[in-house]
């Protein structure tokens, strides 16, 4: 929450389509400043595209989105970053004919402050020290867990105060999906705030502040991590336990 009491990101009543499609319905979503927020749900839920409508990828065909108090849903995506939000994509999107260099330059590429990108690149570099060692290698050449790396580093040069992320688990192995949510983590404690969609509901609630579950297009359950865990649909639908 800001010290004016309003959260960063808002959600009001939000429906989006897909042509004649309805994917979201009255979705009401708040991201308060500091934190770490994640969105459940499973296939086709509408947990990506709820995310897309945020970055202006989509329009809401009703409802309001609001961040910083400003009402930002009819903005493009552009528009969006150079006002402090970026997103790291389902199934990374990194350029993968480019080196771990240039896609990081790419960034950046709304930025004109030579100095502060530098910063920004030691930044990631001490976040990803891999990438540090792998800066002319080109981004289609690497494992996954390492273009996850490359895209969530992407994604911080153009130094967002809202990160989102689509999935940051998808197609890892467990080894990388542990040090994905660490650095997440990190991330989050440098003092960036995170939207993350994610269907791994156990990791996420583990690092979340507060989570909210999406089905078929509705909000059905909004909580803070801590109690979502204990909650009874939840443990049953999402965590695996009977």
């Amino acid at each position: 929450m800001k010290a004016d009491g309003r959260p960063m990101l808002k959600l009001s009543h939000v429906d989006t389509h897909y042509g004649p499609i309805q994917i979201l319905r009255d979705v009401n979503v708040e991201i308060n400043a500091g934190e770490i927020t994640c969105l459940l749900g499973g296939n086709a839920s509408g947990k990506s595209t709820t995310l897309r409508t945020v970055i202006g990828m989509v329009r809401p065909s009703n409802g309001t989105i609001e961040f910083n108090g400003e009402q930002i849903d009819g903005l493009n995506t552009q528009q969006l970053v150079e006002r402090g939000i970026s997103m790291v994509p389902e199934n990374r999107r990194i350029f993968g004919r480019m080196t771990v260099q240039e896609n990081l330059e790419m960034g950046a590429f709304l930025r004109n402050d030579r100095s502060g990108i530098q910063e920004d690149m030691e930044r990631v570099f001490g976040l990803f020290p891999r990438l540090k060692e792998r800066t002319g290698q080109l981004g289609g050449t690497m494992s996954g867990g390492e273009q996850q790396m490359l895209a969530m580093a992407r994604a911080l040069m153009s130094r967002p105060s809202l990160l989102l992320m689509d999935e940051p688990s998808m197609g890892l192995s467990p080894l990388f999906v542990q040090q994905t949510f660490d650095i997440i983590q990190e991330i989050s404690r440098q003092g960036t705030t995170i939207f993350v969609v994610e269907q791994n509901a156990n990791m996420a609630l583990s690092i979340a502040d507060r989570g909210y579950v999406l089905q078929t297009g509705k909000i059905v359950l909004a909580d803070t991590a801590a109690n979502l865990r204990e909650n009874k649909m939840m443990r049953q639908a999402y965590l695996g336990e009977t």
